[in-house]
C-alpha cells in the first residue's frame, strides 16, 4: 500500500496552502484532482485564491485534522473472526472466494434466444464473481489496516474537491467509511459521559438499530431501555446470544454502542464513565434542506426538519408513502409492473434515490439504486429493470410534487449554466468561505494539422484552452453548488 492510503503516527502537517499540508514528507494537494481537471485548474485556484483569503477553510482542514482516532479492539477481533469463518453477507462481510465453475456453452443450441440467454447468465455470473472478490478484498483491506494501527494512536490528513467537500486521504477504515469502518474506530481522547451523555448514547444506538426512526428523542431513550436485556446481550456475547444487534440497519456501530453502554451503566457513576466512543449526527437529506432554505420553502422544511417539531420529520417515508399511493392506483388500474410490486415500495427502496435526486443522480443513476434494493428483496429478477425504472419515474414524480421551490430552483440553476457555457466560460462561483469553485467540464479543442493525404486532429492540452461542454456544466451545476453549501456548513460547524 502507498504511504497515502494509511493513517499517520503523528499529527498531520497544517494546510498553508494548496501544496502546503498534509502528510511529513509525502506531497500532496490540498484539492482532489478529476479526470477532467489539469494543472491549470491548480494555477487558476491559485491565481483566484491566496492562502489569506483560504484561511477559514485551512483552519476548518487544520482542526478536523487533529482529531486522533484509535481502533475499538474488541468489534475488529470480531470483525476478523467473521472474516476468517465464512463470512456474513448481512454484516458486509462477504464469504471467501472460490473458483468460479461455468457450464460450457452448448454447441448444440443453434436457436439465437436459447442462446444468447446462455451468454447472458455466464456473464451475469462472471459479474457477480468479481463484485464478490471485489467486497471481499474491500473489506480485507479495512480489517488489514485497522489490525496493523491496533493499540496505537493515529490521525486521518484530510483534502477535498473542488466543490470545498472533505475527505480523509487515506481510504480505508475512516470516519466517513460504511458502518463496519465506523464500528471500529474510536477516539483516542475520551470524555467522562457527564449529566446527557449516557441519554445520548441510547438516542444514538436507537438511531443505529433503525426501529423509532419518526420517535421523539424521548421515545428513542425509552425504547433503547425497553431493550436493555438485549443490549447487554449484544454485548456480553455477540456471536454466542440472542444477536439481537445483527438485525439493525448499522449493526457494527450498534454492537460498538451496545458495548459503550454497557461499560457506562456497570460503572460506579455513568456521568463520570470515560467514553470514547463518537455519537455521529446526520442531517435530514441535506441537500432538501439547503433547497428549502434557499427557496425559503416552509412545507419543505418542515419535511426535512428545519423547524421546530414534537418530533422528527422523515422525508424518505413520505415519499415513500406517495410513490405506494401512485402504486396502488395504477394497480388497480391492472398495471402489470404496480401488482407485482406489492408490499415491496418500503422506505429503504426509496431513501437513496431521495438522498441523492438534488445531488443530480440521473434516470440512470436512480434506476440502478432501486434495482440493488429491489434485488434485496428477492424480486424476479426477470422483471428488475421495469420495477426499478417504474418507481424512479414515480420517485422523481413525487419530489417535484413535494418540493416544487426546490425543482424551480433547480431548474434555474440549470438554465443558468447552459447560458453561461454558451458565453464560452466555465460556471464558477466562490463559497461564503471565499473558496474558488470552478467546473471543470469541458470538450478539448482540437487543432487540425493538414497534409497531402489527410487531416489529423490533435487535442490541445491545458484546461484554458479548452471549450465548456454544456450539457455537463448544466447537469453538474445545481448539485455542485448545493454541495459547496453543504461543505461550507460542515467547515464553519467544525470551526464554530
Amino acid at each position: 500500500m502507498p504511504t497515502t492510503s494509511l493513517p499517520m503516527l503523528v499529527p498531520p502537517r497544517p494546510w498553508r496552502g494548496i501544496r502546503d499540508g498534509g502528510f511529513l514528507i509525502q506531497p500532496v494537494q490540498l484539492m482532489r484532482s478529476t479526470q477532467e481537471m489539469d494543472d491549470n485548474h491548480d494555477h487558476m485556484l491559485r491565481y483566484k485564491c491566496d492562502s489569506r483569503e483560504l484561511s477559514a477553510v485551512l483552519d476548518s482542514l487544520n482542526y478536523l485534522g487533529t482529531c486522533a482516532w484509535k481502533t475499538n479492539n474488541r468489534i475488529l477481533d470480531l470483525a476478523i473472526q467473521v472474516f476468517n469463518d465464512q463470512g456474513d453477507d448481512t454484516l458486509a462481510i462477504p464469504g471467501p472466494v472460490v473458483p468460479l465453475e461455468l457450464e460450457p456453452l452448448e454447441k448444440s443450441v443453434k436457436e439465437p434466444e436459447a442462446r444468447m440467454k446462455q451468454i447472458q447468465e455466464h456473464r451475469r455470473a462472471r459479474k457477480l464473481a468479481r463484485e464478490h472478490y471485489s467486497l471481499r478484498m474491500t473489506a480485507l483491506y479495512k480489517l488489514s489496516v485497522a489490525n496493523h494501527f491496533r493499540d496505537r494512536v493515529f490521525w486521518l490528513p484530510l483534502n477535498m474537491d473542488f466543490r470545498g467537500r472533505v475527505y480523509p486521504i487515506p481510504p480505508h477504515c475512516c470516519h466517513v467509511g460504511d458502518d463496519l469502518s465506523r464500528g471500529m474506530l474510536q477516539f483516542a481522547e475520551g470524555v467522562p459521559l457527564g449529566p446527557d451523555g449516557l441519554r445520548w448514547l441510547k438516542i444514538h444506538l436507537a438511531n443505529l438499530y433503525g426501529a423509532k426512526k419518526k420517535s421523539s428523542l424521548d421515545e428513542r431513550v425509552e425504547y433503547t431501555d425497553q431493550m436493555m436485556s438485549e443490549v447487554l446481550d449484544s454485548a456480553d456475547n455477540p456471536l454466542t446470544g440472542a444477536r439481537w444487534w445483527m438485525h439493525g440497519d448499522e449493526p457494527w456501530q450498534v454492537l460498538a454502542t451496545c458495548m459503550e453502554i454497557a461499560k457506562a451503566v456497570r460503572s460506579p457513576d455513568p456521568a463520570q464513565y470515560v467514553s470514547h466512543q463518537p455519537v455521529h449526527q446526520d442531517g435530514s437529506c441535506n441537500g432538501l434542506q439547503h433547497y428549502a432554505a434557499l427557496g425559503h420553502d416552509r412545507y419543505g422544511a418542515r419535511q426535512v426538519n428545519l423547524i421546530p417539531a414534537d418530533r422528527p420529520q422523515d422525508v424518505y417515508a413520505e415519499v415513500a408513502k406517495l410513490v405506494e399511493e401512485a402504486r396502488l392506483h395504477d394497480a388497480e388500474q391492472g398495471h402489470r409492473i404496480a401488482t407485482l410490486l406489492e408490499d415491496k415500495v418500503t422506505r429503504r427502496v426509496v431513501k437513496q434515490t431521495v438522498m441523492t435526486i438534488v445531488y443530480g443522480v440521473t434516470f440512470v443513476g436512480g434506476r440502478l439504486q432501486i434495482e440493488r434494493q429491489l434485488k434485496d428483496l428477492d424480486l424476479d429478477e426477470r422483471v428488475l429493470f421495469e420495477a426499478s425504472a417504474y418507481l424512479v419515474h414515480k420517485v422523481f414524480a413525487s419530489i417535484g410534487q413535494m418540493f416544487t421551490r426546490a425543482k424551480a430552483i433547480q431548474d434555474w440553476f440549470a438554465l443558468s449554466a447552459t447560458h453561461i457555457a454558451y458565453t464560452g466560460h466555465c460556471v464558477d462561483w466562490y463559497t461564503p468561505l471565499s473558496l474558488y469553485v470552478c467546473q471543470p467540464y469541458c470538450k478539448k479543442a482540437v487543432k487540425t494539422i493538414k497534409t497531402r493525404l489527410q487531416g489529423i486532429e490533435i487535442p490541445t492540452q491545458g484546461f484554458a484552452m479548452s471549450v465548456p461542454d454544456s450539457r455537463k456544466q448544466r447537469a453538474a451545476f445545481p448539485p455542485n453548488f448545493v454541495h459547496s453549501l453543504d461543505s461550507t456548513h460542515m467547515m464553519l460547524t467544525a470551526v464554530h
